[in-house]
């Protein structure tokens, strides 16, 4: 079949050198994946193929093997796979997309017709984790297939389907990628940069955190030099000794003020907000943490040095043991308990310090860092009795430690609320909606402590409230099983679902049973009647820093997963407010937004970004966004105030040659039904995780504002994040407990 030339595709010297040395890496990996797997025949048949390229899904494991296996015989042979892979990696695009379409033509006869790409596309959805129904796959073959098939024929010819591809730009475009995309490669190693900390960047957003930093260790240097200074007649052990216990005093009796959430939640509403890092609290604990462990065993080993050296002295009347141990030779100010105490306080701290290990705290054993963590008690008592001027340290502190803690407990002790209703959603994630208390204020991205006894009585977990403040009726709660205190919860309700249909049988809207009663409908049935009377305790809120969100002129809000929760309760109150901003003419229907703010919201722009993994968690909120986007559906794509973007994970991505066809079949249903074919919305979903270097420049280019990124996810991505914000002047902001 004759092919015309490469009119409107791109010439094959687009591509980059790296891309050139990324195809040589490559072909050596296929090489010797190949001669490792081949053995003495030197031929591979088709389950070792799929092995040497990672190739799982059937479908394409099969109809690249036919196509490679040139003369039929069943096996490929070294030099047959480097033929074909040297045509991928040095071919033009139109001799690759001649591959893409002999793939696509399973009987090879020349042509496509609609059962070969209705196989195509079903074996992509399955690549890709989509689950659609037939009637679904059906539309986004004929969508495909009507749109490709320009003669009215019957089959797809390649000069149709190559005229096709170039009304995609971006599929175009990866036909000149290397190859390395079009089947899976081993994993890229990460390049070499310039460390985070030698860039003027990372230095000019993190000024607050580097001056606390500073004046930590300079306020340590100051107390260890005065106090080592003050017993430098006693010898050197005993300075050490002396300068660790000083820095010691201010490190354990300060280190709970970053734990104070209601002080901090006050200061997050004042200008020191602007000034100390209140968003690094966590961080800071830790780190005085792993300084009092530090700082405690050089304090330990310089008073075990000057006991050894008293105890070999011939005017001791005490042995080491009794030096170290007991209270006779009157070591401390309280009937000579210094040393004692002292052992007790080690083995308390490092108790404490295992068991706060992310090992233990994320291996679902919270129970274990909760109650080992209650040891700051007794150890506060035996600092007492161990130095004379701990409680003078202490007083401050400790006084709004216990002002803070009484408040917390009255408050979360006072009545206990109702869940009114539960929600089983995809992916193990349990909807609680509870009962409102009157005087409970809070502020979008807000987060409360939950304590439910028929859970664990004494359990106290904190969570994102997913509900906005306007809605004055119930507290949203979303709460994902991951670790001992949330499975229980999810398996609870669960247990009590008899249908084993949590989303449907356990679902009971308010506006729902409103209806009824204002039906007077009475009859309600028992396990109705038993979620809607489930006893808990809740204390907060406490503010995140997602409270700066209104204060931005361009806010990026980033979910992974679960971490849309404090995104639905912000999302919900922007668009409130901005509504409340927006006025239109009755007569001409012209729309303007007041010049005044309302709540002091700055906010011109809005950027949501949410990226799961699976198909099923966007239906965690996907009703929530489905309001948002209806809310604006009259206003011009280029104006409006909240722009949507989903990213799933797991579906392949237009680079990926596997992924071209249904991609393309989704774009084209898409805007024929003015909806993703995955969720349901109008935003479309795209495959595979964000190009983040191409998002932040296209936010950049908008020139909205002052842009300040908001993160809720995982750490990893979070210091990807972080780099990128870095390098584009943005502020980053994440959610922490």
């Amino acid at each position: 079949m004759s092919v015309p030339g490469d009119a409107g595709l791109p010439p094959e010297g687009c591509r980059g050198i790296m891309s050139a040395e990324e195809d040589a890496k490559w072909l050596q990996w296929v090489t010797h994946q190949f001669e490792t797997i081949a053995g003495e025949d030197g031929e591979i048949n088709l389950q070792e193929f799929k092995r040497a390229l990672n190739v799982k899904e059937s479908f394409f494991a099969e109809r690249f093997f036919a196509l490679f296996d040139l003369d039929g015989s069943g096996t490929i042979t070294l030099q047959e796979l480097q033929e074909a892979l040297t045509l991928l990696i040095h071919g033009s695009p139109t001799d690759k997309l001649k591959f893409l379409f002999q793939v696509y033509d399973i009987d090879g006869n020349g042509c496509i017709d609609v059962d070969e790409l209705r196989t195509v596309l079903q074996s992509c959805l399955h690549e890709s984790a989509i689950s659609l129904p037939q009637e679904k796959l059906d539309q986004l073959t004929l969508v495909l297939f009507e749109a490709a098939d320009k003669d009215c024929s019957g089959t797809i010819t390649f000069d149709e389907l190559r005229d096709e591809l170039q009304c995609f730009p971006g599929v175009m475009e990866n036909l000149t990628i290397s190859a390395v995309h079009w089947l899976m490669p081993p994993a890229a190693q990460p390049g070499r940069h310039r460390p985070r900390l030698l860039t003027s960047a990372y230095w000019h957003n993190h000024r607050s955190h580097l001056l606390c930093l500073a004046t930590y260790v300079g306020l340590h240097v100051l107390l260890f030099a005065l106090a080592a200074s003050a017993h430098r007649a006693f010898g050197t052990s005993i300075m050490v000794a002396k300068g660790c216990g000083q820095c010691l005093n201010f490190d354990c009796s300060f280190i709970v003020v970053l734990m104070l959430r209601r002080c901090l939640t006050w200061l997050r509403a004042t200008w020191l907000a602007q000034v100390l890092p209140l968003d690094q609290n966590i961080q800071f604990h830790q780190l005085m943490g792993y300084v009092a462990v530090g700082l405690s065993l050089v304090h330990t080993v310089a008073h075990v040095v000057n006991f050894a050296l008293q105890a070999q002295s011939e005017a001791s009347p005490f042995q080491f043991w009794e030096l170290l141990l007991t209270t006779r030779p009157g070591i401390g100010w309280v009937h000579g308990s210094a040393s004692p105490t002292g052992v007790a306080l080690l083995l308390l701290l490092l108790v404490q310090f295992a068991c706060s290990s992310s090992c233990v705290r994320r291996s679902g054993h919270f129970e274990v860092f909760y109650w080992t963590h209650l040891s700051y008690l007794p150890m506060w008592l035996l600092l007492i009795l161990h130095g004379p001027n701990f409680w003078k340290w202490l007083l401050i502190p400790g006084t709004l430690f216990f002002i803070e803690k009484t408040i917390g407990l009255a408050v979360s002790r006072m009545e206990a609320q109702c869940i009114v209703e539960v929600n089983l959603l995809p992916s193990k994630v349990t909807h609680l909606l509870i009962k409102r208390p009157p005087l409970f204020h809070y502020r979008p991205g807000d987060y409360l402590y939950l304590n439910i006894p028929s859970i664990a009585h004494y359990e106290w977990h904190p969570f994102t409230i997913s509900s906005a403040p306007e809605q004055k009726d119930t507290i949203w709660l979303h709460i994902r099983s991951q670790g001992q205190w949330t499975n229980r919860l999810y398996e609870s309700f669960k247990k009590s679902d008899p249908m084993g249909d949590g989303c449907k049988s356990l679902s009971r809207s308010l506006k729902m049973r409103r209806s009824q009663r204002k039906a007077q409908v009475s009859e309600v049935s028992s396990e109705n009647h038993q979620f809607c009377n489930i006893k808990c305790y809740i204390d907060g809120p406490y503010g995140t820093p997602t409270r700066r969100i209104f204060a931005s002129e361009h806010a990026v809000l980033i979910g992974a997963g679960i971490g849309i929760t404090p995104f639905a309760s912000i999302l919900q109150s922007i668009l409130y407010r901005h509504q409340k901003r927006k006025h239109v003419c009755p007569s001409c229907q012209h729309s303007w937004l007041e010049s005044i703010q309302v709540d002091d919201m700055k906010l011109h722009k809005v950027d949501f970004i949410w990226i799961n993994r699976d198909q099923r968690s966007f239906e965690w909120f996907v009703s929530l966004l489905t309001k948002l986007e209806m809310d604006q559906a009259k206003e011009p794509q280029e104006g409006r105030f909240l722009e949507l973007h989903m990213y799933m994970t797991s579906a392949l991505g237009k680079n990926d040659m596997k992924a071209i066809g249904l991609q393309m079949a989704l774009d084209l249903l898409a805007k024929k039904e003015k909806k993703d074919s995955i969720t349901g919305l109008q935003t479309r979903t795209q495959p595979g995780r964000p190009d983040w270097n191409k998002v932040f420049q296209k936010v950049a280019a908008e020139k909205k504002g002052k842009v300040q990124v908001f993160f809720c996810g995982s750490p990893a991505l979070a210091k990807v994040l972080k780099g990128h914000c870095e390098q584009f002047s943005f502020k980053f902001f994440q959610e922490n407990f």
